[in-house]
């Protein structure tokens, strides 16, 4: 169709050239979010509307409850329990297959949101072994290369058990 940017254009490449389908795309709006994870701080949004008043995540510009416009950031504990979890073992998208396996995991952050994230750590990123639902767990801030994206991802909490 005209006026349409084609496919291959539109996803973020790699310095081999190759698709990379495993890096964020900051916008103007979504840019507090990303320089707060470089800080180390995850941020959700909060509804400010008076019926509503809860959070969510992935960062909109509205609140998907209620639909108010009065929304803002605000910075989350951190803390969150495992709601579901699967353990990836093949991924044939540029560059997943070299981090296979690894935990792909949903997670219900302390503030009430879902957020999809990936379990990291010896345990959850190589077979899933003690993983359970209601597991606690703390934010923490990966880089896979220097100066690019800090995302975070989701570790056991420090003394939590199997």
């Amino acid at each position: 169709m005209k006026g349409e940017v084609p496919l291959e254009e539109q996803v973020p490449r790699g310095r081999a050239g190759g698709a990379r389908h495993d890096l964020p795309e900051p916008d103007a709006f979504t840019r507090p979010y990303w320089d707060a994870a470089a800080e180390g701080r995850l941020l959700i949004r909060r509804c400010h509307a008076p019926a509503c008043g809860r959070a969510h995540h992935y960062p909109r510009e509205f609140c998907p409850h209620c639909w108010s416009e009065d929304v803002t950031w605000e910075r989350a504990s951190g803390r969150a329990t495992l709601y579901t979890w699967s353990v990836v073992h093949r991924n044939d998208l540029p560059p997943f297959a070299t981090r296979v396996p690894y935990t792909a995991a949903v997670v219900d952050l302390a503030e009430g949101p879902r957020m999809m994230t990936e379990l990291v750590e010896a345990a959850a990123s190589v077979a899933g072994a003690g993983l359970r639902p209601g597991l606690p767990l703390e934010v923490v801030f990966r880089v896979r290369a220097p100066g690019g994206p800090v995302v975070p991802v989701f570790r056991r909490c420090v003394g939590a058990g199997a």
